[in-house]
């Protein structure tokens, strides 16, 4: 009855205008497309220096796409503690970002002096993934705080189009850098994003009324994080998911440029533009996926979009034929992938957050940052030393296995329609929260997400 009169009082209330009017809303979805643009340059920028510039080895280029990930398993469980004490999280993200400038920023400025190396590279990707840790914890408890749960849906799914976006333009704008000013002082234009989205986010007008969540220690509030993870069926799915996909999506992605280049001949100014293909498909899973929930709901678009993970990875480890065919091939594919992913992680964000007290919000979503964005370390360096071991193609196909595991994690949970007939209710009817989205760690098979 409390729910129904609550349901009735807020039906009354005048409809938020739409978000795409929504003036700081604007503001913060164009600083994360500027940051992310930056940082899909980087990643095609650092690897080359690495291989190119650096001759890194495939162990090399395991350790590298594992630094920036591992913040996430020293730091992540602590970094939620700590934004669900604060008043403001604003504040917190702006000064993460500014980190972050100034680490990229190192790279070209230590490839000038001469000083540039793999350690090098390493101690940049763990800095700059620590204040990515951080940030996201911020964020994702300033966004639902921001957002009303009416336009949840469709905040994530623009929130996830800034990283469809950024891969349309990061690569393609990384290899024109890359031709014209050599891969180090690409790296650039990542510091210069990440002051950009600084500059944005300051000008946000909306006064933050967070509530501080009463704290028991840092200890006890780590835990009560782990435990309402752990204890939901349903949640354990998700996070199991999360870690299969992550972890052998990054395996992927360690050895996806040597792949490219050394096994396939595909030329290094194409490359760019395949990885873009992932992002103009995700452009138009994020237009979709606001008009399928509304039909099927968010749990029906998250059972069928699990079922194409692996495809892309599979048809990358299959491919022996001519020039045109591998590039043919990897476009379409990259197309369906990155709708798929948008999909997935939009529908995954709507049904963790619509679980989550606000009180818990950073704790839960540090223990996903913990478990599924951690796992990418362990993923990255995996795939380098396995591939030093067995070849890459072997490598690749193995990563597709792996991936084709998430079907059983997702389609064995609640989340799954009764077969009664009786559809899973939308709402969990327990009290334990689930956690935050998956949105910025899940990964793409040629990007790091969960965009």
């Amino acid at each position: 009855m409390k729910r129904t009169l609550q349901a009735s009082s807020a039906s009354s209330l005048p409809a938020p205008p739409p978000l795409r009017r929504q003036r700081d809303y604007r503001l913060l979805w164009t600083s994360r497309t500027t940051s992310i643009t930056g940082s899909e340059v980087s990643k095609l920028a650092i690897p080359l220096t690495a291989v190119t510039l650096l001759t890194a080895s495939p162990t090399e280029m395991g350790l590298l796409t594992a630094a920036g990930p591992l913040p996430a398993l020293l730091f992540g469980l602590q970094a939620g503690a700590i934004v669900d004490r604060l008043v403001r999280h604003r504040p917190l993200m702006i000064a993460c970002e500014l980190v972050a400038c100034a680490a990229a920023a190192s790279v070209p400025l230590a490839w000038l002096l001469g000083l540039l190396s793999v350690p090098w590279l390493l101690v940049v990707a763990l800095v700059i993934g620590t204040s990515a840790v951080l940030f996201k914890s911020a964020n994702f408890s300033y966004v639902a705080g921001t957002v009303p749960p009416a336009q949840r849906v469709e905040a994530m799914a623009g929130l996830q189009a800034c990283h469809s976006v950024a891969s349309v333009g990061g690569p393609s704008l990384a290899g024109l850098l890359v031709q014209f000013f050599t891969a180090p002082l690409a790296v650039l234009a990542e510091a210069m994003s990440f002051l950009a989205s600084a500059l944005l986010l300051r000008s946000i007008r909306t006064q933050e009324r967070n509530e501080p969540a009463p704290s028991r220690g840092m200890w006890r509030d780590v835990t009560e994080g782990l435990r309402t993870v752990l204890t939901h069926p349903t949640l354990r799915a998700l996070l199991g998911a999360g870690v299969t996909i992550n972890f052998f999506a990054m395996a992927y992605v360690a050895v996806y440029i040597l792949y490219m280049v050394n096994t396939l001949s595909i030329p290094k100014s194409l490359i760019g533009v395949l990885i873009a293909m992932s992002g103009a498909g995700g452009l138009a899973g994020a237009w979709l996926t606001t008009r399928l929930t509304k039909r099927y709901g968010e749990n029906r678009i998250l059972l069928a979009t699990v079922l194409f993970f692996p495809v892309e990875v599979l048809t990358a480890g299959l491919l022996n034929g001519p020039l045109w065919w591998n590039i043919t091939a990897m476009t379409v594919v990259g197309l369906m992938t990155g709708g798929v992913v948008v999909a997935f992680s939009t529908c995954l964000g709507v049904i963790t957050l619509r679980e989550t007290p606000q009180e818990l919000r950073g704790r839960v979503n540090a223990t996903m940052t913990f478990a599924v964005q951690g796992v990418l370390a362990l993923g990255g360096l995996t795939g380098g030393i396995v591939a030093d071991h067995i070849g890459l193609r072997p490598m690749i196909l193995l990563c597709a296995a792996g991936m084709a595991l998430t079907t059983f994690w997702i389609w064995l949970s609640p989340l799954r329609p009764r077969t009664s007939g009786h559809p899973h209710p939308a709402r969990a009817l327990t009290p334990t929260p689930d956690p935050r989205t998956l949105t910025r760690h899940l990964v793409s098979t040629k990007r790091h997400l969960w965009p």
